[in-house]
């Protein structure tokens, strides 16, 4: 009795901690599963669809004859219009310091407020950012000023 008691209990701390992750607001056990495996299915086809675009990237910087800041360091920028703002992903294979600053100086220029941002520079640079608009403004126009900002930024730090 106290073993069912107490399998009931890390089952239901289980759901709970999965509810957590997956962002769900269900209650039932059944919908909390539910919610998971659409969650889980939505993140594999983001991990389809980058790492097509960083294939994609980087069979443009190897087909390139020309040496250029590109083919030292391919980046690849990546932006989502969502109902009320943008997800914005970087990815450069050399990480810089500053360059977080750059990036973020170039989407609070267009009027962008981030709302919440994930960023990794260890060997490489990672930042995954939600931003929220302020006025209406087009993906393309945020994707090239975080691209060029990118690129700005590794061409002064390659030429210092």
């Amino acid at each position: 009795m106290v073993s069912r008691e107490h399998n009931r209990a890390a089952l239901h701390e289980k759901l709970q901690v999965l509810r957590s992750l997956t962002n769900s607001h269900a209650l039932r056990k059944s919908s909390i599963i539910l919610d998971a495996s659409k969650y889980i299915k939505e993140l594999k086809q983001k991990i389809q669809r980058l790492n097509q675009e960083i294939e994609s990237a980087h069979s443009i910087v190897h087909d390139n004859p020309l040496p250029s800041v590109s083919m030292v360091c391919s980046h690849l920028v990546t932006v989502e219009t969502l109902k009320k703002g943008f997800l914005i992903n970087v990815f450069s294979e050399k990480s810089c310091p500053g360059l977080l600053v750059a990036v973020l100086e170039a989407i609070e220029s267009l009027g962008l407020s981030v709302v919440e941002a994930k960023a990794s520079c260890t060997n490489a640079f990672l930042l995954e950012l939600f931003g929220r608009e302020g006025e209406s403004v087009d993906a393309q126009v945020v994707k090239a000023a975080v691209l060029h900002a990118v690129e700005s930024f590794h061409g002064s730090s390659e030429a210092a």
